[in-house]
């Protein structure tokens, strides 16, 4: 018995309440590290949750949600019946590289300098599969039994294209179902050799910025707007000049009057990331006439563009592009499941070539076995399908979403519902800060963005992002009322 309640003085653990890391983040990262540096050794036993929250003098949602966190990241296991245990296959140089003052200190010393990316979200939240974090996608019992089909079929027949190196391009029968799909759903205008097969969104975000050439590279970003494009740009060297988004998206005037001669915009018109607004048509046509005029490029991000719910997708931008300076950029990882890491860049024909040789110098080419299970999905027609059925399961699940909002939170939250996208947006009243509630709602095992912290000059908007497309119905009414909690503190 003296050695459980001594457990928490053993390990020195304190808990701030005042500091601005939420208390259950403070209780991982001290476990973290006393496993990193050997303290607490691969295969002990850790206390219940019970047992550390009394030690502690805090809630047990706080240490369950630091415990969910290093199961989640293979740092403990958990044993039916018998409790959490440190894991037992962590090997000793691992700890030794990570754990003393002596390595921290070479670090310290380190020539190599980095731009500051303060604000920065930390990784392991994106992980984070409690109702109600970002960028979740849910796949049907149907999508996942033809995944698995065309996973086998094409295992089986293992042709001799997946033994060597491939085209950094992308196969063409993917780029060829991506191509067709971007004209019929989207008003794209493109041919197969425009398009280039990417990880994903922020990859090709991250070739952009290499195939920008000069020293004085410009850019316009929305603000608020996405924090990793805003953080790639940084790290790239660009010169990042926010302009401010109202109601009917990016103010063009206001970006041409802070920097007209800037090289490149990047912008999410069809939904405006956080705020979910649209580009309207006259601001649009604004835009396309100044890149023309001054030779600029247009990243258009189209992340959510499959998952509108009220009519048809929004034509793209891209499609309106007389002048070829629209570079229009793509996911199947939110209309699938992120796990994929496919998405898609199309490419005016003038910066093929350069956008290939980055992609090759950086990655050399997508997975051969993930695009030929893509491109059959999509062939085969079971793509359009999974759309319009995950379409039916999102929109449901933002009407429940915004129904509890509204029955337990309208006190304290005026919602917006979206026609588009992933996540709605939550404007506090009475003078609420989203960056407090933010932290008292990760207690309580619910997890929502403060908007907030998006901002880098407009004035701030307290706010509350909340994904719904990843969480069933069921489990939202009992994740509101976590919620509902965390305000009444």
């Amino acid at each position: 018995m003296k050695s459980r309640q001594s457990w928490a003085e053993l390990y020195a653990f304190e808990v701030d309440r005042a500091a601005d890391t939420p208390v259950f983040r403070q209780i991982y990262l001290q476990l973290r590290s006393a496993i990193l540096s050997g303290m607490l050794r691969p295969g002990a036993k850790l206390p219940s949750t019970r047992e550390l929250s009394v030690q502690l003098g805090v809630s047990r949602s706080a240490v369950v949600s630091a415990f969910e966190e290093l199961l989640a990241e293979g740092y403990a296991s958990g044993k039916k019946g018998a409790g959490t245990f440190i894991a037992a296959d962590l090997p000793e140089p691992f700890a030794a590289t990570h754990g003393g003052n002596k390595q921290r200190t070479a670090v310290a010393k380190s020539p190599v300098s980095s731009p500051d990316l303060g604000g920065f979200v930390d990784v392991t939240m994106q992980s984070d599969e409690r109702p109600f974090n970002l960028g979740r996608t849910l796949v049907d019992a149907r999508t996942a039994e033809l995944w698995r089909k065309l996973s086998a079929r094409m295992l089986r027949s293992f042709g001799r294209q997946h033994l060597g190196y491939g085209d950094p391009h992308g196969m063409p029968e993917l780029r060829k179902s991506v191509c067709d799909y971007l004209q019929a759903a989207r008003a794209v205008r493109c041919e197969p050799e425009q398009v280039v097969i990417t990880a994903g969104t922020q990859q090709a975000v991250d070739i952009v910025t290499r195939v920008m050439q000069g020293s004085d590279r410009q850019v316009w970003i929305e603000d608020p707007g996405y924090a990793l494009t805003r953080l790639a740009l940084v790290a790239a060297g660009a010169k990042v000049c926010p302009i401010p988004v109202d109601q009917h998206g990016v103010n063009v005037t206001e970006g041409i009057r802070r920097a007209p001669k800037a090289r490149a915009v990047f912008i999410t018109p069809s939904h405006q990331f956080p705020k979910g607004v649209v580009l309207s048509m006259a601001r649009g046509l604004e835009l396309l006439a100044w890149a023309r005029e001054s030779g600029a490029w247009i990243v258009e991000d189209d992340y959510a563009s499959e998952f509108r719910y009220g009519g048809r997708p929004l034509a793209s931008l891209q499609g309106l592009d007389e002048a070829e300076r629209v570079i229009y950029i793509g996911t199947l990882n939110k209309a699938l499941f992120p796990g994929l890491r496919l998405g898609y860049a199309v490419v005016p024909l003038s910066l093929v070539r350069a956008f290939m040789t980055a992609r090759y110098l950086m990655d050399r080419q997508p997975s051969s076995l993930c695009q030929t299970v893509a491109a059959a999905f999509m062939e085969e027609g079971h793509f359009a399908a999974h759309i319009r059925r995950m379409r039916e399961m999102y929109r449901d699940q933002r009407d429940a979403l915004a129904a509890a909002l509204g029955r337990r939170l309208g006190d304290y939250l005026t919602v917006d519902p979206p026609d588009q996208g992933m996540h709605l947006v939550a404007y506090t009243r009475r003078g609420l800060s989203d960056v407090t509630i933010e932290r008292a709602a990760r207690e309580h095992g619910v997890v929502v963005r403060a908007m907030s912290r998006l901002y880098v000059d407009a004035p701030e908007q307290s706010a509350l992002m909340l994904g719904f497309s990843g969480y069933p119905h069921q489990i939202i009414a009992p994740a509101i009322a976590r919620l509902a909690r965390a305000f009444e503190r």
